[in-house]
């Protein structure tokens, strides 16, 4: 089986494994217990949080809230400052986003507006980055939080989030990004961001999933959505400490290995693209450039997406068709039709994303089948 599906989940690393199992096996302690066993659970949660700070350049590591994954960050951070900011103002206030935000954000912005808040989301362009000018428009002095996630997770293309958090903050709001699919892929850096909260996942990092983190800079006071005094009482739940010291040894490995890692993916991407657009018909999604390294989404006339990658999987290839969570129905994706592409042709998308373990020889043999595929599917197609 070649993997070459990155952006759905990612496979665990050994030297990540290896920091897990010791607390698995003999580290149970609670880290809130005061006996010498939950004091070296607490030490491993404490050094895993000072990772997870370092590869987002975070000023201190107490900005690291520890969470079950990005979609309960993005729903902390969100639904938490859309709270605390109606218990401090006493209104209903604004909660701004994007057209092509993950559904774990769209999902939070729905139930923000059945609670009575009034909700926005920008348009993009063609080629996938959100349109700076509509977000300018419509933060106001009611606006609570923008939320703009910073690599798209089908298309991989980068969005100008350090440019809309310095207009959130001209005028008193709190920023937010969803960064679960760029981190490890690219430089992230909340300095440089300016943003006030930032999602991140440990499954998109070679991680395990059921592990991620919330930053939250410092001074910024979110309403918990889970009560409980761990987590310095912002988030309730004892630690799980076996997956936060895992996520933590990702996080130094990614750091280590950013810059070579995120040029052999380009060099990978541009060998798939060259060869992927010589196929009739086929198209390229997404700014040509600025794009994680990693990502590729296509479209093929003519061509179902699940069909293509039940296809595929025949073949011994693992890839997408939309993003992972909506995976078995042909259905367009909000993304790209948010991008002007036409709903029947979106339906056909196909992404594939590369990672630890890709090599050209995948690559090569991936190229090699998926003409192969896409002619049979639409031979049956023109027949039906």
């Amino acid at each position: 089986m070649t993997y070459l599906d990155h952006n759905a989940t990612t496979p665990i690393r050994p030297e990540v494994l290896d920091a897990m199992l010791p607390w698995l096996r003999d580290g149970y302690g609670n880290p809130n217990s005061v006996y010498s066993l939950g004091q070296k659970a607490r030490a491993a949660v404490e050094r895993a949080r000072e990772s997870v700070a370092s590869l987002i350049g975070a000023a201190d590591q107490s900005e690291i809230i520890f969470t079950s994954g990005g979609t309960e960050s993005d729903v902390f951070a969100i639904s938490g400052a859309a709270w605390q900011a109606r218990a401090e103002k006493n209104g209903r206030g604004t909660v701004l986003a994007t057209r092509i935000e993950h559904d774990a954000v769209r999902g939070q912005l729905s139930e923000l507006r059945h609670r009575g808040f009034d909700i926005g989301e920008a348009p993009c362009s063609p080629d996938g980055v959100v349109a700076v000018d509509a977000l300018r428009a419509s933060i106001d002095e009611r606006t609570i939080v923008v939320s703009v996630m910073h690599a798209n997770n089908e298309t991989g293309v980068l969005q100008p989030v350090a440019e809309i958090a310095a207009l959130a903050r001209a005028r008193g709001a709190l920023m937010h990004t969803d960064a679960v699919q760029s981190l490890g892929k690219v430089a992230v850096d909340v300095k440089a961001l300016g943003v006030d909260m930032l999602s991140l996942s440990g499954h998109k990092l070679n991680a395990p999933k059921g592990v991620g983190a919330l930053y939250v800079r410092r001074g910024v006071r979110l309403s918990p959505v889970l009560t409980g005094h761990q987590e310095k009482e912002r988030r309730g739940g004892t630690e799980n400490v076996a997956s936060i010291a895992a996520l933590g040894v990702a996080c130094e490995l990614a750091l280590r290995e950013l810059k070579s890692s995120a040029a052999h993916a380009l060099v990978l991407r541009r060998r798939l693209e060259a060869g992927v657009l010589k196929i009739s018909d086929a198209r390229l999604n997404g700014h040509p450039e600025r794009r994680l390294p990693n990502t590729s989404n296509f479209v093929f006339s003519g061509v179902d997406g699940h069909h293509l990658v039940v296809a595929l999987d025949l073949e011994g290839f693992c890839v997408s068709s939309g993003p992972a969570c909506s995976s078995g129905a042909s259905l367009a994706s909000h993304v790209l039709t948010a991008m002007g592409i036409d709903p029947g042709l979106a339906a056909g998308s196909l992404r594939i994303s590369v990672g630890w373990g890709t090599t050209e020889a995948d690559i090569d043999r991936f190229l090699k089948c998926l003409p192969v595929a896409i002619g049979r599917l639409r031979s049956v197609a023109s027949v039906a």
